[in-house]
């Protein structure tokens, strides 16, 4: 990996926040959290955690500016990773608020079809298309802690889906945008082998 500026991990108020950072460090990455417009427009690379609730989410997102940052660093290819509720909100929203969500991705999010909710433990992930954040690691398992999800993703979007009740998308690839539904901070030692390949990238 290029000798860059530390990777930014977005704190707006939602999200796992300390985990990942000690995840992200663990694989030797130079970390700083941070609700700073600037500072997370110019990091190397801007990691958007997410855990409760779309529409708190998004309201915490705008209070930060979040939004605004997500989308100048995608408009200008700069390194994205979404987490959970941190995927969710790239989607254009979610079937659990009336909140609007960024629509970098066109599709919605919707709630799961499944007998039991939330979808809480380890389920195996499986790329549609070859995946960065997969490189070495398809078809293997990760920890989930969700009840909503995307079924679908329109446009050049690489995918990779996960079963729980249905098939749902688990994590997407476009340009230098990479989200997943799972968390890797939680998922042990291919958790942080993601977040190596992640860092390539970088």
């Amino acid at each position: 990996m290029k000798e860059r500026n530390a990777i930014s991990i977005l704190d707006y108020g939602s999200g796992n926040i300390r985990s990942a950072q000690r995840a992200l460090e663990r694989v030797g990455l130079e970390v700083e959290v941070t609700s700073d417009f600037e500072r997370a427009l110019e990091s190397s690379g801007l990691v958007v955690p997410g855990v409760g609730a779309f529409g708190s989410c998004m309201s915490q997102l705008r209070a930060v500016r979040g939004d605004e940052v997500i989308r100048a660093r995608f408009e200008s290819d700069r390194p994205i990773l979404g987490i959970c509720v941190g995927m969710q909100v790239l989607f254009a929203g979610s079937e659990e608020s009336k909140e609007e969500g960024l629509a970098i991705l066109p599709n919605k999010v919707n709630k799961l079809a499944a007998p039991i909710l939330p979808h809480i433990g380890w389920n195996e992930v499986t790329e549609v298309a070859p995946l960065q954040l997969l490189k070495g690691i398809n078809a293997e398992r990760f920890y989930f802690v969700h009840s909503y999800a995307a079924r679908e993703v329109s446009g050049d979007v690489k995918t990779a889906i996960a079963n729980y009740g249905e098939d749902f998308i688990a994590a997407v690839e476009l340009g230098s945008l990479s989200a997943v539904q799972f968390h890797p901070e939680k998922s042990g030692d291919v958790g942080l082998q993601l977040l190596k390949n992640w860092a390539e990238v970088l």
